[in-house]
């Protein structure tokens, strides 16, 4: 595999690094502006939705630009974001620095992707994307601890100084290893638009939608779930976090070395354990010995499922690499907004945390419904791999 697609999975290490870490640092943010924790907690919101809208507005607006000098543009904006972020004396500019990191950030992410299965060619798209995605996954093992620790002892605005700080050494790695110039094809605005018009590309990106909707749900309110249905004290919190992480690499890894040949394969198993997961963490929700190893399974088999999604959409849209990869970005963060939207009506509604994992097996259940229309319509075209 190509150096340059390990430097794009550091480059989204260093972005991903920034989008969790927000979680454990709203107590000192809310406390240093002189905000409250809900108005704190919107600055994770606005970041999901700046990426939602950010990734198919920055595609098509850098359509004909090289990727090598896109991707630069988006760190230098990334990184300047946060360090005024980190100058910044009040709540309005860090909100609105949250907004534009997350649009370049979701930009990087499109065009991260559409360079990675470039570089790597057709036969490795799943393994590529497996290794950038992969950044994020480490992210959540590394990056968010360690956030949060810089922000608890040296205050937050530490931690946006060290995020800009990762942001420039991404960019160095860019420039010393990503290809200069525009590919040999010129991109056309309506060839990869009639691309985008492909029936089986938008139910890809269900697929994509509602497999992370089913972890999200459970994992936005995975806190509340250990500590009071499971009944964990809240040191337990971050074990489960890093044991959930090591699970997420572990199915990110293994899905990236299986998702090319067989990618109808691995999101079934995929879905399937993901399913299977929610369903003990619904029935058994305040059972430790099962909720703990049930939520390691949620990571493990929800981010196996990453390489294959991702490894559908390039499949359906070789002719659109860079539109259907910003989209299938968007399609993430319909999921990741969605997802713990429905677990927070639920809660709302007194149905207790158990009711998160009916909600993910729900959703797991329409997008494995997704995966098995799309692997009987296929066309040996558009995947010529048996599975």
């Amino acid at each position: 595999m190509p150096l340059a697609v390990y430097v794009l999975g550091l480059a989204i290490f260093a972005q991903g690094t920034s989008e969790l870490m927000l979680t454990g640092l709203l107590p000192e943010i809310a406390a240093d502006l002189k905000v409250s924790i809900p108005a704190a907690g919107l600055l994770i919101s606005a970041f999901a939705v700046g990426m939602l809208v950010g990734a198919p507005i920055l595609a098509v607006a850098t359509l004909r630009w090289s990727r090598h000098a896109t991707m630069l543009v988006f760190l230098t904006v990334f990184a300047l974001a946060h360090v005024a972020g980190a100058l910044t004396p009040g709540y309005g500019v860090l909100l609105a620095t949250r907004i534009v990191a997350a649009f370049v950030y979701a930009g990087f992410w499109a065009v991260a992707a559409a360079t990675a299965i470039g570089l790597a060619g057709p036969d490795a798209r799943a393994k590529a994307i497996s290794i950038v995605a992969g950044g994020l996954t480490i992210a959540g093992i590394v990056g968010l601890p360690a956030g949060t620790v810089i922000g608890q002892h040296l205050g937050w605005r530490a931690a946006f100084w060290a995020v800009a700080g990762l942001s420039a050494i991404a960019m160095a790695g860019v420039i010393a290893t990503i290809p200069r110039g525009r590919s040999g094809r010129t991109p056309e605005i309506r060839q990869e638009l009639r691309a985008m018009t492909n029936p089986a590309l938008w139910l890809a990106y269900s697929t994509t939608a509602l497999s992370t909707g089913a972890i999200l749900v459970v994992f936005a309110y995975l806190a509340p779930l250990l500590t009071d249905a499971t009944g964990l004290s809240a040191g337990w919190v971050p074990i489960v976090l890093a044991l959930y992480g090591v699970g997420a690499l572990a199915g990110i890894t293994i899905g990236g070395r299986t998702a090319d040949a067989r990618p109808f394969t691995t999101l079934r198993i995929g879905l399937i354990g993901v399913i299977a997961a929610c369903a003990l963490l619904a029935v058994w929700t305040g059972t430790a010995w099962v909720a703990v190893p049930a939520v390691v399974v949620l990571g493990g088999f929800g981010f196996a499922n990453n390489p294959a999604v991702n490894a559908r959409v390039f499949a359906e849209a070789e002719s659109a690499p860079t539109l259907a990869a910003a989209f299938n970005v968007s399609a993430f963060n319909v999921g990741i907004t969605v997802g713990p939207w429905l677990g927070g009506l639920a809660i709302d509604a007194g149905t207790g945390y158990g009711a998160m994992g009916w909600i993910g097996v729900a959703l797991g259940l329409l997008a494995l419904a997704t995966v098995l229309v799309a692997s009987r319509t296929r066309t040996p075209e558009r995947e010529p791999q048996r599975v």
